[in-house]
């Protein structure tokens, strides 16, 4: 087919690396305005989602942790950072709350990637905190979901960014996934820290060939008809009624589990006034 050949998937792309990012030596007591984050998001159009990943080691050193969900799609980014990076943190926040099946896969994909897994737990045990704010899924409301995922969550990953000292943190977002994720650029920040979205313009067709590419899995529930999963109460398989992937998370009332998000006013406002 005429043209055929000189068109690349963003997935092919990632693994040929076709361009690298400016070198920088592993940067030291660094804020979120030490490097011009307009310079580096022109550099990466063309640079390739494991160009980034090298970059990000090359730059922040030790320093660079990942996260992961074992989700439905998670060995993508697992194998595309630790074909670079091998001794990358791996941060996995356990809810306690996870399907029988993500917790086969986790250590299914810890075992053939040889994963630097860094398990974190909310300090609250479940049965604690049904006890203390009852179950607080079934409320029905937003303000509800969010008091579950900043207990079972964000209070876990902000520990664990802490902790392992992480200046630039990894994670498999994709704009195509939510209306925030589509405003965001390949390198930004959250929290004081530098945020690295590799896969951030994939979409669905790049995704199944790295998978296919590398023989990789996809999560058990895939099969089962699910697009996203999280918790073993918050997630479904997806339906014809559904305009949406992620209506399937949170019973639909939202989008974000609060990972994600800003953390506070200022860096919302900023994200808003950027673009970022």
């Amino acid at each position: 087919m005429a043209g055929a050949s000189s068109q690349q998937t963003a997935a092919q792309t990632a693994i040929r690396q076709p361009q690298r990012l400016e070198q920088q030596p592993p940067l030291k007591g660094l804020s979120p305005q030490s490097l011009d984050l307009k310079a580096l998001n022109a550099s990466y159009i063309d640079a390739g989602a494991q160009a980034l990943v090298q970059w990000g080691l090359e730059t922040f050193g030790d320093s660079m942790v990942m996260s992961t969900s074992f989700g439905i799609q998670s060995a993508v980014m697992l194998h595309l950072v630790t074909s670079v990076a091998p001794e990358t943190p791996i941060i996995w926040v356990d809810t306690g709350y996870l399907p029988d099946a993500t917790y086969h896969f986790a250590d299914q994909l810890t075992e053939r990637l040889n994963l630097n897994l860094k398990v974190y737990q909310s300090p609250l045990s479940p049965a604690h905190m049904e006890a203390r704010y009852g179950r607080l899924w079934e409320k029905g409301t937003v303000e509800a979901l969010n008091q579950y995922d900043r207990i079972r969550k964000v209070e876990p990953m902000q520990r664990a960014l802490k902790e392992l000292g992480a200046k630039a943190w990894l994670a498999g977002l994709r704009a195509k996934q939510t209306e925030h994720r589509n405003q965001l650029q390949p390198i930004g920040t959250q929290n004081g820290i530098y945020k690295l979205l590799p896969i951030l313009s994939w979409h669905s067709r790049d995704i199944y060939n790295y998978l296919t590419e590398h023989e990789l899995p996809y999560h058990p529930y895939f099969d089962d008809g699910y697009v996203t999963v999280g918790d073993w109460h918050s997630s479904r398989p997806l339906s014809a009624d559904d305009d949406n992937e992620r209506d399937t998370r949170f019973q639909g009332l939202k989008q974000e589990c609060g990972l994600h998000l800003p953390q506070t006013e200022e860096e919302a406002e900023s994200l808003n006034s950027s673009s970022l």
